[in-house]
C-alpha cells in the first residue's frame, strides 16, 4: 500500500533564483497521532532506496499537472541527499506554468508544507500506554516529494498520515490488518 506522509518545507531563493530546497522525510522525529499511533522513521530506512528508485517531484502527488523535477535512480534534475536530518532535497523550478505557480505559492505563503509517497519494507510497531509507536525501518520505494498546498493535518507540518485513494472498506480493512499485526 502506497502511503503519504506530510513534513516541514523550506524554500531559500533570492528574489531572481528558482531554487527549492527542503526536506521531504526527518529522522527520529516522532509525527502526531495518526490514527491510535505515532510514527518515527529511522535513519537506516533510506540505504540504497534512492539509487534504487524513479523520483518525481510533484505539485499535490499529481502527475498530471507535469514534473517539476525528477530523480531517475540517483541521477537528475532533482538532488536528494541523505544527512544527519533526514531526506533533502533541492531542485530548480521549471520555467513552466507550473515552476512559476509553485514559486508564487511558496513566496506568498500559500505553499509551506512538503510531503511524500513512499511503501514500506520493514518496520517495527510498539504498545505504548498511550497507544502505539510504527518505526519505519526500511522503506521499499520512495515515489515523490511534492510540495503541497494544504497538509494532510492542519496542525501540523511534519511527519502526518495520509491514506490515499481508500474508501470505507478498505479502511476498516487496513485497520484490521493493523490490529492483527499488533497482536
Amino acid at each position: 500500500m502506497m502511503e503519504l506522509r506530510n513534513s516541514s518545507w523550506e524554500l531559500r531563493t533570492t528574489e531572481n533564483s528558482r531554487t527549492v530546497e527542503g526536506y521531504a522525510l526527518k529522522f527520529n522525529k516522532e509525527s502526531r497521532d495518526l490514527g491510535g499511533f505515532v510514527e518515527v522513521i529511522e535513519p537506516e530506512a533510506l540505504d540504497g532506496i534512492l539509487e534504487q528508485s524513479d523520483i518525481l517531484c510533484l505539485l499535490n502527488h499529481s502527475e498530471d499537472r507535469g514534473v517539476l523535477a525528477r530523480s531517475k535512480f540517483g541521477v537528475g534534475s532533482l538532488k536528494l541527499e541523505v544527512d544527519n536530518v533526514g531526506l533533502k532535497y533541492r531542485f530548480e523550478a521549471p520555467n513552466t506554468s507550473l515552476g512559476d505557480e509553485l514559486l508564487e505559492g511558496l513566496k506568498r505563503g500559500d505553499i509551506t508544507t512538503s510531503s511524500f509517497a513512499f511503501t514500506i519494507d520493514s518496520d517495527v510497531w510498539e504498545k505504548r500506554s498511550t497507544g502505539y509507536l510504527r518505526k519505519i525501518t526500511k522503506f521499499k520505494q520512495i515515489f515523490d516529494v511534492s510540495p503541497v498546498y494544504k497538509e494532510a493535518y492542519p496542525d501540523t507540518t511534519v511527519a502526518l498520515r495520509k491514506m490515499n485513494d481508500l474508501n470505507t472498506e478498505d479502511l476498516s480493512g487496513y485497520y484490521k490488518t493493523l490490529k492483527n499485526k499488533l497482536n
